[in-house]
């Protein structure tokens, strides 16, 4: 009876089970399954059915693990771990890039850096398709969540292969509409006459501004939004003074950098997989386009 109800399941319905189990939502892991929140539902309930047993609680905020979701936790996992080295075996006996490569980087990166990269990595390697997710969220690379991470921070796992590309130099910037109606500071002692459009609920601005002396609350910011690429949107059109990365900034014709001679700290950026993946040709060719592409944005000392 146990060796058919095995028989009966598939990696789908028990991917979907591990995702609600780590995310605690239906709606969070159809996001990370990129499936819809009924299909999730669905191989739930039929998870359900085959186990006979009550896998989930609900509650106002989601979804509980019971006594028998919890058993299955770790099977699940290790059902994961098996479906993927199953992939990696299946990779590196190609020697030609074809395949998907999952890419996960920042939202302001995804949006204004990464898609004429992108477009030159599908020209070179026709057989390789390409996701890419985009959010700020640091997502495991250990469970496969994506192949290849775009990120400002170093990864903290020791087993990742990490290679710090450089560092992006950060400046100021205004709308041209915003500086016909407020003539541009020349000192930075000026920017406190100024609006200034900052983070809602990140301190990233805050402490760095703290790092140079400046001491600011979040009330010295007019406009506050922590969504980087809707940030930079409020810049353009014309909410106040901002930060962007100069080789954004210094192409936009909407804005005007100032205080070009105001040190500010540059994000360093950092390309990062899993050691298993870097060896298969298709991560290494996708991670090698993405080398020679970002080497163009970033400043090496």
């Amino acid at each position: 009876m146990q060796n058919r109800m095995t028989e009966q399941l598939d990696w789908s319905k028990v991917q979907a089970f591990l995702a609600v189990a780590e995310t605690g939502s239906l709606s969070g892991a159809a996001q990370q399954l990129g499936l819809t929140q009924p299909t999730i539902g669905r191989q739930i309930k039929t998870l359900e059915a085959q186990t006979n047993s009550r896998l989930f609680d609900r509650h106002p905020r989601g979804l509980n693990l019971t006594e028998a979701g919890t058993a299955l936790v770790p099977a699940a996992r290790s059902m994961r771990d098996a479906a993927a080295a199953l992939g990696l075996a299946l990779a590196t006996q190609t020697q030609d890039p074809k395949g998907t490569v999952r890419i996960t980087a920042s939202l302001f990166v995804a949006h204004y850096i990464l898609p004429p990269i992108l477009a030159e990595t599908r020209a070179k390697l026709p057989e390789v398709a390409i996701e890419l997710v985009a959010n700020d969220q640091l997502d495991n690379l250990l469970f496969r969540e994506a192949d290849i991470a775009i990120r400002m921070v170093r990864p903290t796992q020791d087993s990742m292969i990490t290679s710090h590309l450089g560092d992006l130099p950060i400046g100021f910037y205004a709308a041209n509409s915003y500086l016909a109606q407020h003539p541009a500071p020349h000192h930075h002692d000026q920017l406190s006459e100024h609006d200034l459009v900052g983070y809602d609920r990140s301190r990233l601005i805050i402490d760095g501004f703290a790092l140079q002396g400046f001491h600011l609350t979040k009330d010295a910011f007019s406009t506050r939004c922590d969504n980087q690429s809707a940030y930079w949107q409020l810049v353009r059109a014309g909410c106040g003074i901002g930060l962007c990365q100069t080789f954004v900034g210094d192409t936009d014709p909407l804005v005007t950098r100032v205080l070009p001679d105001l040190p500010i700290p540059d994000l360093p950026l950092w390309l990062t997989t899993h050691p298993d993946l870097h060896k298969t040709p298709t991560v290494n060719a996708v991670w090698q386009s993405l080398r020679q592409g970002l080497a163009r944005v970033v400043r090496t000392a």
